[in-house]
């Protein structure tokens, strides 16, 4: 009810502060112009399908709602406030805590100079590139870590950004037991040294602060719990010309390890207390008609929640009370048969007492991207240019040293201690190798080739340890012409070959626009031959459905088949299970 009073008294206070400055006349017209607002809608309606079965939960109509007001007082002073409803509950597969629930979900209220940035209420904020701490809203995955505090941001010189913050974590629509206390800086450091003004150089330091009591069973060997978890990181941005290198280096101190793999479970080394690292590095050159960048990580035990009991994944597939981001850093695709086998990032620290125990305790790897545009008239460019990208990715494993007493009881043992070895690549879970070529045919006429060929270690990215790794590649062809007044039609095809799990697959979109406003599509995906796993076999996933755009309105309309496995934004993914049923959003602002 806090929440609610607080939220009422802002709206309050927007709509008298604008009655007093001008009371003879336009009132409203003030109002309407100071304020910004956002709907979003989204509603599923589940069916029983004969593939999958009944579906089994009570509620069959579900649906999210997200009503977002934004109010500018003056120059200074603005204010917000987001109702949001989950009636009669979330949707299939996102997080059980905002179930039923309806009412104010964030409100703020901010005030803003050339010196001084302060918020109070709810914020969003992320530190160097969220490693350290991102608080941060994605409604397809149905993610909403958004800080209830103050934040204050000041530049005490034109070369010094100061950011603190203090706050607790959303928990749906309460608040997490733990808080978190941040402190970020960056100094312009190319004033410093007076470089070109074509050359940059940015220093950038952080520091996050857990503070969460945590009880557990108490013996002779069960260490202090951490009351608080400290990380740090710093960071140096430089560009100069075409060129940028970005480099990163986080510490987290030491805290129980949390078991995050057995369902309504949370075990841990009781003599052990385990720290975190990660380490980052990208560069990258570009000019016209050319870019190349790379990327190299590693994490090592980098899950990070405001609540321990959170880290299990099982309990938390949306990781939910996540205080910091860790997105995949390979190629992202939109086609559908490129998404069935998604690497996600692996940096939390797991063992795994299966048939094979095992510790997982982070990632290291690489990404490469490749752009060139063969210029218009060249013998490869042809009338129109011809564009391609090139891109790979290799991740790893850590390679592990471990010291354990009973190394076949893993789990339990409380004596387990591992050490990693700093640069080593041979324990691969993934690859992939990316081919785009972009051909533009005539004025009317344009196309897209793609080719993947990938590694995945299924065996242990699914932990599942059955040994089954797959290797596969796929083809697509994509094409869309245009006709007048803004009439275009666009096919694209796909194939997927593979003789490991679910064999090969083949897929396609047809979509026609009748107008830059209004268009349709159908597209299907087809696992056509007999399967050496059970699930998945010869169904067709189809989706058949169109949208409408208005202005900053946008409703669309699809009925059809979800196969199970990842949903992904940004390489951040969530699980999604099979389901057949009728989906409805819609989006406006004003």
């Amino acid at each position: 009810m806090t929440k609610q009073l607080i939220g009422v008294l802002i709206m309050l206070c927007m709509f008298f502060a604008n009655c007093q400055n001008d009371e003879s006349n336009s009132i409203f017209y003030e109002i309407s112009n100071n304020l910004s607002a956002s709907f979003e809608s989204n509603s599923q309606w589940y069916l029983n399908d004969t593939e999958f079965g009944d579906f089994e939960e009570k509620e069959h109509l579900r649906t999210t709602n997200f009503l977002r007001l934004d109010y500018n007082f003056n120059e200074n002073f603005s204010a917000g406030i987001q109702l949001e409803s989950y009636a009669p509950e979330n949707l299939l597969n996102n997080s059980k805590l905002y179930d039923k629930e309806f009412g104010i979900a964030t409100y703020y209220i901010r005030f803003k100079t050339k010196k001084i940035d302060f918020t109070l209420g709810n914020y969003y904020e992320q530190f160097g590139s969220g490693l350290i701490l991102r608080a941060w809203e994605d409604r397809n995955l149905g993610v909403n870590s958004a800080l209830f505090g103050a934040r204050l941001i000041y530049y005490p010189t034109d070369i010094i950004k100061i950011t603190s913050l203090y706050g607790k974590q959303r928990k749906g629509f309460e608040l997490s037991d733990g808080s978190i206390f941040g402190l970020d800086s960056e100094i312009d450091m190319s004033n410093v040294f007076k470089t070109t003004s074509s050359t940059n150089l940015v220093l950038g330091l952080s520091y996050v602060n857990k503070k969460e009591d945590y009880d557990l069973y108490q013996n002779e060997s069960t260490p202090e719990v951490p009351d608080l978890v400290n990380a740090f990181s710093a960071r140096l941005d430089f560009s100069h010309n075409n060129f940028y290198s970005n480099f990163e280096f986080i510490r987290k101190s030491k805290d129980i390890r949390l078991n995050n793999s057995i369902a309504n479970v949370v075990t841990f080394s009781e003599a052990e207390t385990f720290e975190g690292n990660s380490l980052s590095w990208s560069a990258g050159y570009s000019q016209k008609g050319f870019g190349l960048s790379y990327n190299f990580r590693r994490l090592e035990n980098m899950r990070f929640f405001i609540e321990r009991g959170f880290a299990n994944a099982i309990n938390n597939p949306t990781n939910q009370l996540s205080i910091n981001y860790l997105p995949a850093l390979n190629k992202q695709h939109d086609y559908t048969l490129a998404n069935i086998y998604l690497y996600q990032s692996q940096p939390g620290l797991i063992i795994e007492n299966l048939e094979n125990p095992i510790v997982k305790s982070g990632e290291i790897g690489h990404f490469i991207d490749l752009f060139y545009n063969f210029k218009k008239g060249s013998v490869l460019g042809g009338k129109y240019g011809t564009k391609i990208n090139f891109n790979m990715s290799y991740w790893a494993s850590l390679e592990n040293n471990i010291e354990n007493d009973l190394p076949n009881d893993f789990v339990t043992n409380d004596e387990l201690t591992y050490e990693t070895e700093l640069l080593n690549f041979k324990n691969k879970l993934y690859s992939d190798y990316n081919l785009e070529v972009r051909k533009k045919w005539n004025r009317n006429m344009s196309s897209i080739f793609t080719y993947i060929n990938l590694f995945y270690d299924k065996s242990y990215l699914e932990s599942k340890y059955n040994g089954k790794k797959v290797r596969a590649w796929i083809g697509i062809a994509e094409s869309t012409y245009k006709f007048s007044k803004g009439k275009s039609f666009r096919l694209e095809l796909q194939h997927l070959s593979t003789n490991d799990d679910a064999r090969n697959w083949m897929g396609g979109t047809a979509e026609y626009f009748f107008n830059s406003n209004f268009g349709i599509y159908l597209n299907d995906s087809y696992n056509y031959e007999e399967s050496i796993v059970d699930q998945d076999t010869k169904i067709h996933f189809f989706n058949i459905g169109g949208s409408y755009v208005k202005g900053a309105s946008r409703i669309a309309l699809n009925y059809g088949r979800q196969r199970g496995g990842l949903l992904c934004v940004g390489g951040i993914c969530r699980p999604v299970s099979p389901n057949t049923g009728l989906t409805l959003n819609f989006t406006t602002s004003f």
